[in-house]
């Protein structure tokens, strides 16, 4: 009989934008808008970049979720007016018309289309709230585009800096268009802006232009007229009022196509060109661009109360410029790693020591004969090891970062840290994965496989493994420490960072296809509540009961039968290749390295026990100790993190993690041994 499946479902009230039915949306705007800001903070990590035919600009696009919907959104080089184009301003505004797929006009044109890609189904102009006036001279050339519009008002917190106060729904009141303000540098608004982009295509509303003052309705009427044949519109393929508003501005590039395939056209709309310049104070083009002008400055003004507000920096705004700003963003970040640290180090390993130690030293002094008392031992000795791993590491870590998580500060350092995992092929938000690694990976993972999907969930997972926790940690410390002094420990730590960084880069080639971005929240600051607080804590650690203490317990019962029947001078003998003939260690040393799966404290200790003494240095020299550290870092962590493997990426997946595991660990260490050694040979 199959396991049942808990299946949640979601009801959907509308066709969903997916697969082949993604949504494009095009970013556009001034320069220093920060659309380009806006872009990286929802990018995935496979960015396609690409060249705008026929200039040296470039465009990034990459599929980015929105709620449940995907789309497509491309980013395209800055964008100043619609009229008296240069060619890189022109390819950006036919690739707003017609994206790949040409008009009849322009198929004579060698370069093709501007872009590979489809035509947007929305546009989304980013504005600067600090210059406005500007930014909406080119809103309201955008109206005419015939294309769903959407406004991001960015840079909110300098514009309230600057003591002025914009109302969005104002200004939206204005143009007829949605407004959400955006401060994109540190993440606010960004997913109220996707989500209101999202729906303002499934409404299917296309905003129109404003009407022109009431002295140009006559020749507008009379450009209309001309302009209005099927054949002209089919050609163009674009709406009327913009084709009129472009050769009533004199535009080169309109003009020319209007004079090559309709010349009779051309002739009279030249003839009532003349003829309006002539009857207007100023020439209509001039009489055009005065009024979006003016236009644009009744929008600004209505929308814009200088000094109407000015918001009181309390802590939240501190707060906000220690995790989200450019200067300080990095910094928060940091202290909020050496908190983990202190808990680590601190707090997790004096736990430690007073609970799973004593145990172990408690029971240490039971040392059965018989089958069952070994059997009895093992039991208690993975028992104690599942006590080491919850007590000091896993509840802790997990309360801290739950605690930090419902106040609303992860959200902000995953932000902050977003792009530099980015190289690693992962998002932001496994920063907190990374950051329970360093105490132990089980929560970690379980993290992971709560959080992240498809095949982020893998490199993830396989990354995490490698990241040296608080048992790794001490080791390295403990015997580093002592005998190969501060550098080699800071070289082991600075080599594992390194295998990281190159394993992140062989996983992207292994998994190509990378998921769509992200669009973090920033979730308002809040007190945390103990009840919630302890429910998810529980949510978190619970599997630890079901997938973890059965393995633990089972290998502990299979190692301790084997060393009791005598079978450990054998599974020396055995490994007497890798740990004699590869590592350069001595033969008895393969056993206590295979326990290493249960626990690597109790690795540690069998290597006494194997070597007879606590002072390993009259045993194993400087080479022979640093090949050891290397190939306890690297060595699959413990039974506990095969076990979260399993049920989160799966028994083939984690068997591949075992192999890269084993691979590396060998490989690091093996290549360490025979460079330290032949550095030491050439100083001799």
């Amino acid at each position: 009989m199959k396991p049942l499946i808990n299946i949640t479902t979601v009801p959907v009230s509308h066709p969903l934008f997916r697969g082949d039915h993604r949504l494009r949306i095009a970013l556009v705007g001034l320069p220093g808008c920060g659309k380009s800001t806006i872009f990286r903070a929802v990018a995935s990590t496979a960015v396609h970049t690409g060249d705008v035919s026929g200039t040296h600009q470039a465009y990034d696009e990459c599929v980015v979720q929105v709620g449940l919907d995907e789309a497509r959104v491309v980013v395209l080089p800055s964008l100043r007016t619609l009229r008296d184009l240069e060619a890189p301003d022109l390819a950006v505004l036919k690739y707003l018309l017609w994206g790949d797929e040409q008009p009849p006009v322009a198929k004579h044109e060698r370069q093709g289309p501007p872009l590979p890609l489809g035509a947007p189904d929305v546009i989304v102009q980013v504005i600067d709230a600090t210059a406005l006036e500007r930014h909406l001279e080119l809103t309201l050339e955008l109206l005419q585009l015939g294309r769903p519009l959407v406004i991001a008002l960015n840079r909110m917190d300098e514009a309230r800096v600057k003591g002025l106060h914009i109302g969005s729904r104002v200004l939206a009141r204005h143009l007829g268009v949605p407004v959400v303000p955006t401060i994109a540098v540190m993440g606010y608004g960004i997913r109220q802006l996707f989500t209101a982009t999202v729906e303002a295509v499934r409404q299917g509303v296309c905003p129109l232009p404003p009407p022109l003052v009431p002295h140009l309705d006559d020749i507008i009427g009379r450009m209309s007229a001309l302009l209005c044949a099927r054949e002209v519109l089919t050609a163009f393929r674009v709406p009327l009022h913009f084709l009129v508003a472009r050769v009533g501005e004199g535009d080169c590039y309109f003009l020319g196509e209007l004079r090559q395939h309709f010349p009779q056209q051309s002739a009279r709309l030249q003839h009532l060109l003349a003829e309006a310049d002539h009857a207007l104070q100023r020439p209509l083009r001039d009489e055009l661009h005065a009024d979006r002008h003016h236009r644009a400055a009744i929008a600004a003004e209505a929308a814009t109360r200088p000094g109407g507000v000015r918001e009181r920096r309390d802590w939240r705004y501190w707060l906000d410029e220690l995790f989200l700003s450019r200067r300080w963003g990095l910094v928060g970040s940091a202290a909020i790693f050496a908190v983990v640290l202190f808990m680590v180090f601190d707090v997790s390993v004096w736990l430690d020591s007073m609970t799973s130690a004593r145990l172990a030293v408690w029971i240490s002094s039971w040392q059965p004969q018989t089958m069952a008392g070994v059997t009895g031992r093992a039991v208690a000795d993975g028992l104690v090891g599942l006590i080491g791993i919850v007590v000091p590491y896993m509840i802790p870590l997990v309360l801290l970062l739950v605690t930090l998580e419902q106040a609303g500060i992860m959200a902000r350092i995953a932000f902050a840290v977003d792009r530099g995992f980015h190289r690693l092929g992962l998002h932001g938000d496994v920063a907190v994965p990374f950051l329970l690694g360093l105490g132990c990976n089980v929560p970690a993972i379980s993290a992971i496989r709560t959080g992240v999907r498809g095949s982020e969930r893998v490199t993830a997972v396989l990354l995490v493994m490698f990241v040296p926790c608080s048992a790794r940690s001490a080791i390295i410390l403990a015997l580093g420490g002592k005998y190969l002094g501060a550098g080699g420990v800071l070289a082991i730590f600075l080599l594992a960072m390194l295998v990281i960084a190159l394993l992140s880069q062989l996983l992207r080639r292994r998994f190509p296809q990378s998921g769509p971005g992200h669009i973090q929240e920033i979730p308002a600051y809040a007190m945390p509540r103990w009840r919630p607080l302890l429910h998810e804590t529980w949510l978190r650690t619970r599997d630890i009961l079901t997938i973890v203490l059965p393995l633990l317990v089972g290998g502990s019962i299979v190692l301790a039968l084997l060393s009791h029947i005598g079978a450990d001078r054998t599974l020396n003998s055995l490994l007497a290749p890798i740990t004699q003939s590869w590592l350069g260690l001595p033969i008895v040393l393969g056993v206590p390295l295979l326990f290493g799966v249960l626990r690597k404290e109790l690795s540690l200790l069998m290597v006494f026990q194997a070597l007879g003494t606590f002072q390993i240095g009259l045993y194993l020299g400087a080479v022979q100790i640093l090949t050891l550290l290397l190939f306890v870092t690297f060595y699959l962590p413990c039974v506990s993190t095969f076990a979260v493997m399993l049920k989160s990426i799966g028994r083939r997946e984690a068997m591949f993690a075992v192999s890269l595991s084993i691979g590396i660990a060998l490989l690091v260490s093996g290549a360490a041994r025979f460079a330290a050694a032949t550095v030491e040979w050439l100083v001799a």
